[in-house]
Order: C-alpha cells, then sequence, then structure tokens
C-alpha cells in the first residue's frame, strides 16, 4: 500500500499493510531540527516517511498593532504566540444586531486554500492530502469570545443560531472547494472540552453543536472525502454523539485528560477509526526516547488489533517537542504497527 491507501483503509475500520500516522500540525523549528535541510515542513513530514501531509485555509490580515496582535478577515484580533495557532483576543460580535450585520470571510477568495494547491501537485497518490478546517463552533467563539457564546446558548440563542450558521455555510463552501482541489481528509478542529469536562452540557451540544456537525460531515461525505472529529479535553459524555454524526474517525483521544486509548477503542472502535494518543504535553517534549517507543508499542496493542486505526500525537507536534522524539515516534510507528 502505498500511505494514501493507507490511511483511507483505516478510515474505513480495514487493516491495512501497517498503522498509518499522522500528524495534522508540525512546529517548523521541529521539522528542521528533525530533517536538516528540508524545504519546508511537509517535505520533512515525507522524508521521515509519515502519511500525510496537510494546510489549513488562508485568511489575510486586515490591520496590525503596536502590540503585535493583529485583526483578520473574520474580524477578530489575535495575539501571536510561539505556537503556530495564534490566540485569539477580540471579536467583533457582541449583539443579535451585530451577528445580522456581520459577514464571514468571502470562502471563494483567490489564495484561501493557502498551501493545499502546492501540497497536491507535490503529493497526491503518494501522500494522504488532509485539510484542516473547523464546522461552527470555534469560531463563532472567536467572534463572540467563548464565554459569551456560551452564555448566549442559554439566554440568547437566537444569536447563537444566526452566528453560527453563518460560520457553517462559509466552513462548508471553504471545505467542498478544498475537496476539489485534491484534499481527501478534512480534519474538524473544534475543541468542545477541557481536562476535565465538556464544555457544555450534552442536551446543550444536541442542540447548538450536533446538527451542524453533521451538516459539515454530511457535506464532506457528499464531496467523497473523509472526515477526522478532533477536539481536545474529557470528551467521554460527547463521544456517541460525535460518533452519530458520521465522522469517520475520532483524535486525538487526549491521555492527559483521561481519555484512554483502549477504553475509547472498545466504546466505538467498531464505528469509527480511533486516532491517537501520544502524549505531547510531557512525553514528547521531555521524555526519552525508550519512553516514547514503548508508549507508541503500547498504544498500537491497545487500538490497532482489527484495524481502524492511525497513530497520531495527542494534539500536535507543537514547539516545546523535541525532534528527537518526533523521529522515534516514527520509526516505532513503522517497527510495531505491521499489520
Amino acid at each position: 500500500m502505498n500511505s494514501t491507501e493507507r490511511v483511507l483503509a483505516a478510515l474505513e475500520l480495514k487493516c491495512p499493510d501497517r498503522v498509518p500516522i499522522l500528524e495534522f500540525v508540525v512546529d517548523e523549528k521541529v521539522a528542521r531540527a528533525a530533517v536538516p535541510g528540508c524545504r519546508d515542513v511537509a517535505d520533512a513530514m515525507d522524508q521521515l516517511g509519515m502519511d500525510g501531509v496537510g494546510c489549513g485555509a488562508f485568511f489575510n490580515t486586515v490591520a496590525k498593532y503596536d502590540d503585535g496582535s493583529y485583526t483578520d478577515e473574520w474580524g477578530v484580533r489575535y495575539k501571536l504566540g510561539v505556537e503556530v495557532v495564534a490566540h485569539p483576543m477580540e471579536g467583533p460580535v457582541k449583539s443579535l444586531e451585530q451577528a445580522a450585520k456581520w459577514q464571514p470571510p468571502d470562502p471563494d477568495a483567490p489564495g484561501r486554500l493557502g498551501r493545499l494547491p502546492d501540497l497536491v501537485k507535490r503529493y497526491k497518490g503518494r501522500r494522504a492530502i488532509c485539510f484542516h478546517h473547523r464546522a461552527a463552533f470555534m469560531w463563532s467563539a472567536y467572534l463572540m469570545g467563548i464565554d459569551n457564546l456560551l452564555v448566549a446558548f442559554l439566554l440568547e440563542p437566537e444569536l447563537a443560531d444566526l452566528l453560527m450558521d453563518k460560520v457553517l455555510e462559509c466552513n462548508i463552501r471553504i471545505v467542498r472547494n478544498a475537496i476539489r482541489a485534491g484534499a481527501e481528509v478534512i480534519i474538524l478542529g473544534d475543541d468542545y472540552a477541557d481536562n476535565r469536562s465538556p464544555l457544555f452540557s450534552p442536551e446543550l451540544f444536541k442542540c447548538f453543536i450536533f446538527p451542524r456537525l453533521k451538516k459539515m460531515i454530511d457535506s464532506i461525505h457528499a464531496e467523497g472525502a473523509k472526515v477526522i472529529k478532533h477536539s481536545d479535553g474529557n470528551i467521554y459524555p460527547l463521544l456517541e454523539m460525535i460518533v452519530a454524526a458520521g465522522t469517520d474517525g475520532i483524535n486525538p483521544v487526549e491521555p492527559t485528560a483521561g481519555m484512554a486509548l483502549a477504553e475509547v477503542k472498545r466504546l466505538v472502535g467498531d464505528r469509527v477509526c480511533v486516532t491517537g494518543n501520544i502524549d505531547c504535553g510531557q512525553l514528547l517534549p521531555y521524555g526519552t526516547t525508550a519512553e516514547v517507543e514503548e508508549a507508541v508499542r503500547q498504544a498500537i496493542a491497545d487500538a490497532a488489533v482489527g484495524g481502524g486505526y492511525i497513530l497520531t500525537s495527542s494534539n500536535s507536534i507543537h514547539s516545546s517537542c523535541n525532534a528527537q522524539n518526533f523521529i522515534t515516534m516514527i520509526n516505532a510507528c513503522h517497527k510495531y504497527g505491521i499489520y
């Protein structure tokens, strides 16, 4: 099998020739330390023998400020940090009137798909082409502030509905365009939980999140692509509904949030591909190579039997991850993941 076939087989709950290994975000500094002289992060992932490459959509900066923050086309102000994803500071929507006036970015704007056309040209047919995006929740939280959105779920549901529907329609169009441009796997990155529990009750998830998540997943499937639903945190109370929305994969089964790979495999592994969960909080930054290899071996033992498993970190290869541990994780998957 080549990498594309391997990833798609796992997402179809089949046994490929070996366990696929993916990462959806790799810090450039770590990538260049792992593969000195690499052209870019995708080239490093290719040279390291990973099974996919990917990118996300691109949104222009429309204003910069003296403190180093900036505002993008969504109207959200961000603070830059050391990680790939900037931290949202403030959004433009505080009321129903503002939500009615707010317009999302043009989903069809030139350059909106970022580096996707280049990745398709370089790797289509050899590596699975992944595109990272969101459905409705997280960008709505950025636009309002997460506390304000959660309050709106309870006190102003018409505000939450209006804003989330606008966000969703924009994002469905962007993802559709990405698939038509060559993306094969869409990773939906809305986070629903912290390390203790979901951010909202299952009832609120069913009312506000589930129907929009299902609409996004149905749209992706209608275009012929696969879906991996990512959410950090303890999502046990939401797990059945996430699977019922039709996702092909669940990620990252975060161990520091109490998510056990073997248990998630037992609960939903007959219906969805489990993807995860090598700890990137402590193990990949600070552990030994022997500890990383053992964690990979155990993860494969816990989740790979019978197929339907993809090995990933528990979130991303962020700037604090040790490059040698990253390499060890990949090599250990190649070593222990043979079917």
